[in-house]
């Protein structure tokens, strides 16, 4: 890039969200001269939460009926799923098992009808004998078998997207960290920092479209408009998870997922895998005061106990630490979920900006999905 380049579309954060509505924008404006840019700081794609979660295609279950998270997740499990046949991208629709207890029955069965609401109409209810056949390792009475959920390479996915995206046109711009954002009469300035070779360039270009797709730094990049009212950014709360391999020969042939516990952010330390067929166990739900992804060893104790409820078998020298990721939430710590944040002019006042807050799981679920209600609002 030169210092005198001007976009008609800018889009700032290259995780999948990003990287979706970016290809989505592409597509659209493929017969017209419509030049777009995606800004990274980091010195690749995804390197934030899209890359450190369960990779989990969801199926929409656990959402309040009408919410952003909900309608986007079911629409866009199907755009998803579409898209990784298209372009034969890894994935495995693998199905889920929502277990429970006795005395959780009858929150499953809540479950069970809300995931209707929703428009999720393939569970099926199983009884302790049911799923004993399919799982049994497995210590519950009964289940939720949820078929269409799935599990995906998540870089080869946005690896995909930024492909097909640059083939139609966009620019890839990573270690571009945003400074400020000038909103003017028509459009923005973004004054930006390039550092690929370790010094630090000053950089300004204008666009007409701006999309604040940032995650974890989103409400920090919206705090750089001049124009943005305090008020319509939203508090973020970072919200840990850390994940632990499993050391033994994967049990299972499913995901499997306990109850939702009760005051709590997450949906339990579930059993997951990768396409590898890996078994990991995560994420557990950690209110902290700043990114950080190193795991605490002596957390295998805990994450035992939580695991034993529905695996019996597993003792905490069965698990060794993988990974973390952190949420960006919108609700802190007892709150209410918050529901997903797509913030337009109607909300800040500044024609051509599109802001994302909140945007955790199930967002990679529904980036296309995302990527598409985004588009409609951008006419060039």
């Amino acid at each position: 890039m030169n210092n005198k380049d001007c976009f008609d579309i800018c889009i700032i954060g290259a995780g999948v969200v990003g990287l979706a509505t970016a290809y989505e924008l592409a597509k659209k404006f493929a017969k017209r001269n419509v030049s777009i840019v995606v800004l990274e700081q980091e010195p690749s794609f995804g390197q934030h939460t899209s890359s450190r979660n369960s990779e989990v295609i969801h199926a929409g279950i656990y959402y309040p009926e009408a919410s952003l998270k909900a309608k986007l997740c079911v629409a866009g499990i199907e755009l998803l799923y579409a898209h990784c046949t298209q372009f034969d991208i890894p994935h495995k629709k693998i199905g889920k098992l929502i277990v429970a207890q006795q005395s959780e029955i009858s929150a499953l069965e809540k479950i069970h009808s809300g995931a209707a609401s929703n428009g999720v109409m393939d569970l099926q209810f199983l009884d302790k004998t049911q799923l004993k056949k399919l799982e049994p390792e497995v210590n519950a009475e009964a289940a939720l078998l949820s078929p269409s959920t799935g599990i995906i390479d998540s870089h080869s996915y946005m690896q995909s997207l930024l492909h097909l995206a640059e083939n139609l046109g966009v620019q890839f711009s990573p270690f571009s960290r945003v400074q400020k954002i000038l909103a003017k009469d028509e459009g923005f300035t973004v004054e930006c920092l390039l550092d690929e070779n370790r010094k630090p360039e000053a950089y300004a270009f204008d666009c007409s479209y701006l999309v604040n797709a940032a995650g974890l730094r989103a409400q920090a990049l919206a705090q750089t408009i001049d124009a943005i009212p305090a008020q319509a950014i939203p508090a973020l709360y970072y919200c840990k998870g850390d994940y632990f391999d499993y050391r033994g020969a994967n049990p299972f042939k499913h995901l499997i997922y306990p109850m939702p516990e009760t005051n709590t952010t997450g949906l339990g330390v579930h059993a997951t895998m990768d396409l590898a067929s890996q078994l990991k166990f995560g994420p557990d739900t950690e209110y902290v005061d700043q990114a950080k992804f190193e795991i605490e060893a002596d957390k295998a104790e805990v994450f035992a106990k939580s695991i034993a409820s529905y695996f019996p078998a597993i003792k905490a020298g069965d698990l060794k630490p993988a990974y973390a990721g952190i949420r960006p939430k919108l609700a802190g710590p007892g709150e209410p979920p918050a529901d997903f944040i797509i913030q337009d002019q109607s909300v800040h006042g500044l024609h051509g900006l599109t802001q994302l807050f909140g945007i955790e799981s199930p967002g990679l679920t529904a980036s296309l999905a995302i990527a598409k209600r985004i588009v409609e609002g951008v006419s060039i």
